[in-house]
């Protein structure tokens, strides 16, 4: 199991949950993404996405005009 981070600063809609889902394509389950953005949506979208796709979110956190989200990779 790995975790990385991403970094989605500066991304608006939808650009943050395209970034994830191309990181979290080539992750294996189990593994763990940390989205950090600047974009205070992502924290509803990159969840939303996680329900459709079976992947679990383990986090939500803002500080400092930053937003991060960390999921947990589902099975394929």
């Amino acid at each position: 199991m790995s975790r990385v981070t991403l970094d989605c600063r500066r991304l608006l809609c939808p650009l943050p949950v395209i970034r994830v889902q191309d990181r979290v394509a080539i992750m294996g389950a189990g593994d763990e993404l940390e989205a950090v953005c600047t974009d205070p949506g992502a924290l509803h979208d990159i969840p939303a996405w996680c329900r459709i796709n079976g992947h679990a979110v383990l986090e939500k956190r803002s500080a400092g005009g930053e937003h991060s989200v960390v999921l947990r990779v589902g099975p394929a």
